[in-house]
């Protein structure tokens, strides 16, 4: 008998599709498939299915004072069946981090900071000395299947004077660990410059609030992209959104993706402030802003789905495949209009608007609370 039977659903291109889940894992898909025994039937009556979405870039350790939220909230609640912490804790409270996330309906993973305090205040880059080796290595050892990447702010307000110091250790720890990590990267005022973060930064490394648009992003004063910008990208260096509550500008967006510079992966940068108060609110908003730009449904799925689960190397998510993780999320287009504002305030209206009405985790369902 199957845990889970999902009905008269449909992929992401219009396909009828039904899936069940056993044991927490997808167990069989198909156009409509023949289930004699299901503990629990799930009718979404022609709504979407994708692979459970992930948003690779929050904040959700509760303890802090900065940049919080309950995961939940961020999560299931809004649709996203996969959270990445990106850097709000280091070696001193990640280990508290993950036994406060074992209780939460969301599946919570983390980057760790290069910082051993994580985001206590906003400077916690600016003293070198919170930048030590063997807290770090220690923490990757002792929660391998919880630390999924490494993260390095920066921007001046938490470098203060140290520049690219901060990510070249990133750097060279990255290198000394046997377990290949990515880094993610968050840009912002300079200096550091965004020349010199780019290039100590690699292939597979992740440069997050990529189409900000502060000065120190990637358009010159005659709004074209940098050409080192470009070189960055040709070179492997991933682009993900990271729109957050400063770092999502509608015509840097524009200008970058006619130019080639796609995004590979959809995060929010979302927590409780923004998420309360905006321009962020939501995964769903975020995807409303990139279909804006010209990018059709399929392809925004794929961007929360598969984009950041090959980004972190999550073999088990990101994709509806037999034996996978039962992660999925269910979800409606409306034809409504809707105002969408980015991070400096621009608005724009929508005609297509996305509206999650389940999020389910390993087989268990759980309703959504975004509003129509």
């Amino acid at each position: 008998m199957v845990d889970l039977y999902v009905k008269n659903g449909k992929s992401v291109t219009g396909e009828p599709l039904e899936v069940t889940i056993t044991d927490g894992k997808i167990s069989a898909m198909g156009r409509a498939l023949t289930v004699d025994r299901a503990k629990e039937t799930l009718d979404v009556a022609g709504r979407y299915l994708s692979a459970g979405w992930i948003d690779d870039h929050t904040h959700c350790y509760e303890k802090l004072t900065l940049y919080y939220d309950d995961p939940d909230e961020d999560g299931v609640k809004t649709g996203v069946t996969t959270v990445i912490d990106a850097g709000s804790t280091g070696a001193d409270n990640i280990g508290d981090f993950y036994q406060i996330t074992r209780s939460k309906k969301t599946n919570v993973l983390a980057m760790i900071n290069i910082s051993k305090t994580g985001i206590l205040a906003q400077d916690e880059l600016g003293d070198m000395n919170r930048v030590q080796w063997e807290p770090f290595a220690q923490a990757v050892a002792d929660y391998p299947d919880f630390i999924v990447g490494i993260k390095a702010r920066e921007s001046h307000s938490v470098v203060v004077d140290n520049d690219v110091k901060p990510l070249a250790k990133a750097k060279e720890y990255q290198q000394r660990l046997a377990k290949q990590l990515p880094i993610m990267v968050h840009v912002g005022a300079n200096p550091p410059e965004l020349k010199d973060i780019l290039a100590l930064m690699t292939k597979g490394d992740i440069l997050t609030h990529a189409y900000n648009g502060k000065p120190n992003g990637m358009l010159t004063d005659q709004g074209q992209v940098k050409s080192f910008v470009t070189e960055a990208y040709q070179k492997g260096i991933i682009f993900d959104v990271g729109h957050g509550t400063d770092s999502y500008n509608f015509n840097t967006g524009e200008v970058a993706i006619a130019a080639g510079l796609i995004p590979k992966s959809i995060s929010t940068d979302i927590y409780h402030r923004n998420r309360e108060n905006g321009p962020v609110f939501n995964m769903a908003t975020t995807l409303e802003k990139m279909m804006l730009l010209g990018f059709d449904l399929a392809t925004v799925i794929k961007m929360v789905t598969a984009a950041p689960a090959d980004n972190f190397k999550l073999s088990q998510k990101g994709q509806l495949k037999v034996g996978l993780d039962g992660d999925l999320t269910v979800f409606e287009v409306q034809e409504k209009p809707k105002q969408l504002t980015d991070s400096n305030g621009n608005q724009r209206t929508t005609n297509q608007v996305i509206v999650p009405t389940q999020a389910i985790v390993a087989g268990k369902v759980y309703q959504t609370e975004v509003e129509a």
